[in-house]
């Protein structure tokens, strides 16, 4: 990816036990960005959180196995975020999806 003005950062809010076909949701969306071609993506496990139905979910010692909240980010162009987000539509039946413009001022890596 070239450095581009007219850039997108594509964040995917999901459950820790959220499954799709039996592997963990946010594994399935990373492939599926993997193979569209995305320039790169990223999941961090949250500490604690909430969503729709304002359950907090919490990585406390005593609540470890607590079903934490997970995020995907991706950054890429406008195009290529765009074209993959029917897919991602149909993948993920509970989180949340969403894109913002961004300008990305510095992208290097090896190979």
């Amino acid at each position: 990816m070239e450095t581009i003005d007219d850039g997108r950062l594509l964040r995917i809010y999901v459950g820790e036990d959220e499954t799709v076909a039996g592997q963990p949701l946010h594994e399935a969306i990373l492939e599926l960005m993997r193979r569209r071609g995305l320039a790169g993506a990223t999941v961090i496990r949250g500490m604690a959180g909430f969503g729709r139905s304002s359950v907090v979910h919490t990585a406390r010692f005593l609540r470890m196995s607590e079903d934490l909240p997970v995020l995907v980010e991706a950054v890429d162009t406008a195009e290529k975020i765009e074209a993959i987000v029917p897919e991602l539509d149909e993948l993920i039946a509970d989180g949340l999806m969403t894109i913002e413009k961004v300008e990305v001022h510095l992208y290097r890596g090896s190979g």
